[in-house]
């Protein structure tokens, strides 16, 4: 089973997460998303499967430094899905998928009883 985090290096949640699967010796692959984007594919499977309101992170702080009016703008799949991949560091952290299961964030219980 192919596992991918996706998510940002210097994410203080992506470093606990990343730490979670070293201590378990558990292979994944990380997709940056400052380097290679939002894969708007799979957002669209993360938003049909979780909601976009799950994945939107709107406690950070580059969704606190967006314009009113661009905050504002997002209000549905389309417009969310459109905010994060422009900004892609309003999507909460991080995102995992592992075969058919996807967790958005880092929660360790929740990641324990799914990898032990």
């Amino acid at each position: 089973m192919t596992i991918t985090m996706y998510g940002i290096p210097n994410c203080d949640t992506i470093k606990k997460a990343r730490a979670f699967l070293a201590e378990r010796a558990i292979d994944y692959q990380f997709h940056d998303y400052k380097k290679l984007g939002v894969p708007a594919d799979e957002l669209a499977l993360w938003v049909e499967r979780m909601g976009w309101e799950r994945l939107l992170n709107r406690q950070g702080n580059t969704w606190r430094k967006l314009d009113p009016d661009a905050q504002a703008e997002v209000h549905d799949a389309p417009s969310a899905c459109a905010a994060m991949v422009a900004q892609p560091s309003v999507i909460r952290r991080p995102v995992l998928v592992a075969g058919k299961e996807l967790l958005v964030g880092f929660d360790k219980a929740v990641w324990a009883r799914s990898f032990g």
